[in-house]
């Protein structure tokens, strides 16, 4: 019955052919700009850390004077961060923060390059799970004592070790030397949620290189700093004593109880640094002036998904509602125009469910149709984005979803608009049409 219905559909399709085409064309616009927006939205409200979200934490502390911030900072002082990492309670953690070196090997014949290098500790690579090709991350130790090593990337490892295993072997960064201790491999997050703050759908680095390191080589900060007062900064040790937001931190608490407990040693340490005279702003108490979010929350906290995105996706979705109000009148239009034919079809024994489901198998390969075109739009659009617009591939690439999820939606609002139109034609008198005939 369902294969008879689709060729009575398709019969009613090519005899009207214009208004068939109006109504996919409406779907097909509507639905082209709100799967555009929806892919968007979707591939940047991605949370990347997967089951992990609520084991992977970033901390934040309320440290700043009065009069200062309304919120919470995503970065620590490197007082702060020095105190925390010197915290033996805690098992797995990591300091971070965005620099940039010269990068250039032993043969002549490779061209020096300016890369953007992670400098962090090694629980690095533990807390986001980063896979490695070749050789491990550096020893712990050596966050404490530091060591000229370094973790690179697998482009990297190709364009100056043409590919083989270069562990052991030695680049120069800002013409130091660092023994190479591991290779990664291909592994870049979208959005990049460690440092969601410098180009959140940017590539990862492809240079690590050891946190305890800093103060010996005064890295440059290629991310945000932020200060709540003013602070002259003549050395780089005023950066390091100073009250400046540029670092951050994150653990590894696998339970509940893990985290109230680290929380509990987090507030005593807010008292114990407002007894030494800082994070003045006392307006919050010990307990509250310590935040740890998971990926989500962080995520959240630093608006890698624009609001604006969020009123795009609605302003789509009214568009689409005014398409759908278009293809109610004209389906009204089509199937009215066919009443006699229905008349004569209920006189002779056709039901009202058989004339409903008959035209809602033909509402849906419209929309069927309608979504396939829609598709193309969205594909068309992205694109164009991409390249005219600079838009990162990442945020303009069409999610493999959408292939299923966007004819479903364009069958399910086709339908929904043709079902006021379908039942006024049910209702047709077949006495009304058999007398004019």
């Amino acid at each position: 019955m369902f294969l008879y219905y689709c060729d009575l559909a398709w019969r009613s399709i090519k005899k009207t052919p214009m208004l068939s085409l109006l109504m996919i064309l409406a779907i097909s616009i509507g639905i082209g700009i709100t799967i555009t927006t929806l892919n968007v939205y979707k591939t940047m409200s991605y949370n990347p850390a997967g089951d992990r979200s609520d084991q992977i934490n970033s901390i934040q502390l309320w440290s700043q004077g009065l009069d200062s911030w309304d919120d919470f900072q995503s970065n620590l002082t490197y007082t702060d961060v020095t105190n925390l990492r010197n915290n033996n309670d805690l098992a797995v953690k990591a300091a971070s923060f965005r620099t940039g070196l010269a990068m250039q090997s032993d043969d002549p014949e490779i061209q020096p390059v300016l890369k953007g290098v992670r400098v962090t500790d090694s629980d690095f690579f533990t807390i986001f799970e980063v896979p490695f090709l070749y050789g491990g991350r550096w020893d712990k130790s050596v966050d404490v004592q530091p060591a000229y090593q370094v973790v690179i990337g697998e482009k990297l490892n190709q364009s100056f070790f043409d590919g083989v295993n270069s562990v052991g072997k030695t680049i120069y960064l800002n013409r130091k030397p660092y023994q190479i201790v591991g290779v990664i491999k291909e592994w870049s997050p979208k959005p990049k949620y460690y440092d969601p703050s410098n180009q959140a759908f940017g590539n990862a680095e492809e240079i690590f290189i050891p946190f305890s390191i800093t103060p010996l080589e005064q890295f440059d900060v290629w991310g945000n700093t932020s200060g709540w007062k003013f602070e002259p900064m003549i050395t780089y040790q005023d950066r390091l004593n100073s009250e400046k937001t540029w670092i951050h931190f994150w653990t590894l608490l696998k339970t509940d109880a893990e985290k109230q407990q680290y929380k509990s040693w987090l507030s005593q340490y807010v008292e114990q640094q407002r007894s030494f005279g800082r994070f003045t702003d006392t307006a919050k108490t010990a307990k509250e002036a310590v935040q740890i979010s998971n990926v989500e929350k962080w995520l959240e906290d630093n608006n890698v998904v624009p609001r604006d995105n969020k009123i795009l996706v609605g302003l789509s979705v009214l568009f689409l509602t005014v398409c759908l109000v278009n293809i109610l009148g004209l389906l009204l239009t089509k199937f009215l125009k066919r009443a006699p034919e229905v008349g004569v079809r209920r006189a002779i024994g056709a039901s009202r469910r058989q004339i409903f489901s008959q035209y809602m198998v033909e509402v849906g390969i419209i929309g069927f149709i309608g979504g396939v075109v829609g598709l193309l739009w969205a594909w068309g659009a992205l694109t164009l984005l991409e390249s005219q617009f600079h838009v990162d591939a990442s945020v303009a690439g069409l999610d493999s979803s959408m292939w299923i999820i966007t004819p479903l939606i364009a069958i399910s609002t086709a339908v929904l608009a043709g079902v006021y139109p379908a039942w006024v034609v049910c209702r047709t008198k077949p006495s009304v049409y058999l007398k004019a005939q």
